[in-house]
C-alpha cells in the first residue's frame, strides 16, 4: 500500500505551465507564457555562458552579488533583499513560513494559480475577492479578508487580466486590513507599467513590516528559464525567508545572468518600448475585429470570445493552434471565454492578428 500524504495534497492540480506544441508543426510560434519578445540582454546571456568555468563551485549562498546588484539599480537595501528560484519559489517560501492549517488565504477572483497552489499547499482556505471589471476590487479584498486573514495575494498588474489599481489603492488596502495579514504585492510585471499612478510597492514595504514585494527576472529581462525572481521587504520577514528558503537555492549560472541583466538598462527600456507599441497594435486590431480585449499593462493581452458554437474560445484555440500559433487557454482562472496571448516579435504579432482575422471570419 503506497504511503499516504498529508491531507489534501492530493487535491491539488499541479500547474499546467503554457502549452509549447502544435501538433503537425515543425516550429510553432509560442505566445503562451508571456516571455519577452526580444530574448534577454546580450550581457546576461555572455554572463551566463562565462559561468561555465565554475560549475564545480557552490553557488553564494546569499546570492551577495545579485542582491547588491539589485539594491544599486533599484536604489534598495540590499540586506532588505532575497532571491528565489523564481518569484514562485519566494511565493511558496512566504506560506511555507507564515501558513497553518485552516488559516485564510485571500486573492482577487482572477488571480495567479500560483496563490491557490500556496494555499493548499499549506492547508489553508483560499478565499477569491470579486473583481470589478477584471480589475482587483479593494473594498471586495478588505471584506473578504475581515479580521483574520493571514496573507493577502494581490499581483499587480495581474496575470491574466493585465490590469493594475493604483498605489493609493493598495495604500488603502493595507490600511484597512489587520497588522496580522501580511501583504503579498506580486509585481513581476512593474517593468511594463507607465502609468503616474502605479507603483511596485516598495515604498510600502519599505515603511511597513507586514507588507512584502516579489519581483522576477522572467519577463522584462527575459530570463525566464534561469528561474530568479526576489523580495523586498522587513528585516523580520527576509530573516523568516532566508531560515525557510534551500542553502544554495539560487544558482551560479542565474547569479551571474541576474547580476549582467539588471544593470543593462538599455535592454529593459527596449523591451518596454517594444512592448508598448505592440501591445497597443494588438489590443487595436483584435478589437476591431469585434473582440472584447481587456486594457492591458503588461506584455499580454486577455481576449474575450462570444459563446457562439464556432466562435468560441476552445474554437479560437484550436484554429490558432493548427496554424502554428499557440496562445493560452485560462479556463483554470474561471474564465472560459478567453484566451490570454503574449506580445510577440512584429512578425509574430502580425501573424497572429492575421489568423485570428481568418478565424472571425469564417
Amino acid at each position: 500500500m503506497a504511503i499516504e500524504p498529508r491531507a489534501g495534497i492530493l487535491d491539488i492540480r499541479p500547474y499546467k505551465p503554457g502549452a509549447t506544441d502544435a501538433p503537425g508543426i515543425a516550429n510553432p510560434i509560442k505566445l503562451s507564457s508571456n516571455e519577452n519578445a526580444l530574448g534577454c540582454s546580450d550581457k546576461a546571456a555572455a554572463a551566463f555562458e562565462a559561468s561555465k568555468a565554475n560549475l564545480h563551485l557552490y553557488p553564494d549562498g546569499g546570492a551577495t552579488k545579485l542582491r547588491e546588484a539589485i539594491a544599486r539599480e533599484e536604489g534598495l537595501e540590499a540586506e532588505h533583499i532575497v532571491c528565489g528560484t523564481g518569484s514562485d519559489e519566494l511565493l511558496q517560501l512566504l506560506g511555507r513560513a507564515y501558513l497553518n492549517p485552516g488559516d485564510k488565504v485571500v486573492q482577487s477572483q482572477y488571480g495567479f494559480l500560483v496563490y491557490r497552489l500556496v494555499a493548499m499547499q499549506c492547508g489553508a482556505t483560499l478565499v477569491s475577492a470579486p473583481e470589478t471589471d477584471y480589475r482587483s476590487d479593494v473594498d471586495a479584498i478588505i471584506a473578504a479578508a475581515g479580521d483574520d486573514a493571514r496573507i493577502v495575494f494581490l499581483a499587480n498588474p495581474n496575470n491574466p487580466t493585465g490590469t493594475y489599481i493604483s498605489s493609493d489603492e493598495v495604500r488603502r488596502l493595507r490600511d484597512a486590513l489587520p497588522s496580522t495579514t501580511l501583504l503579498v504585492v506580486d509585481a513581476a510585471y512593474a517593468e511594463f507599467v507607465d502609468e503616474a499612478d502605479y507603483t511596485a510597492g516598495i515604498e510600502l514595504a519599505r515603511e511597513r513590516d507586514d507588507v512584502i514585494v516579489t519581483r522576477t527576472f522572467s519577463k522584462i529581462h527575459g530570463l525566464a528559464a534561469a528561474r530568479l525572481g526576489w523580495a523586498y521587504g522587513s528585516s523580520a520577514i527576509i530573516d523568516v525567508l532566508n531560515r525557510v528558503r534551500g542553502p544554495f537555492n539560487v544558482n551560479m549560472p542565474a547569479i551571474e545572468a541576474g547580476t549582467a541583466a539588471i544593470a543593462d538598462r538599455d535592454f529593459m527600456q527596449r523591451s518596454a518600448e517594444h512592448n508598448e507599441e505592440w501591445v497597443k497594435y494588438l489590443r487595436q486590431q483584435i478589437g476591431g475585429m469585434g473582440l472584447e480585449v481587456t486594457p492591458s499593462v503588461c506584455n499580454f493581452v486577455l481576449i474575450h470570445f462570444p459563446e457562439t458554437t464556432g466562435k468560441t474560445a476552445a474554437d479560437a484555440d484550436a484554429f490558432l493552434t493548427s496554424q502554428g500559433l499557440i496562445i493560452r487557454p485560462v479556463q483554470p482562472y474561471g474564465l472560459p471565454n478567453a484566451l490570454r496571448a503574449t506580445v510577440g516579435t512584429e512578425t509574430e504579432n502580425r501573424l497572429l492578428v492575421e489568423a485570428l482575422g481568418q478565424f472571425m471570419a469564417g
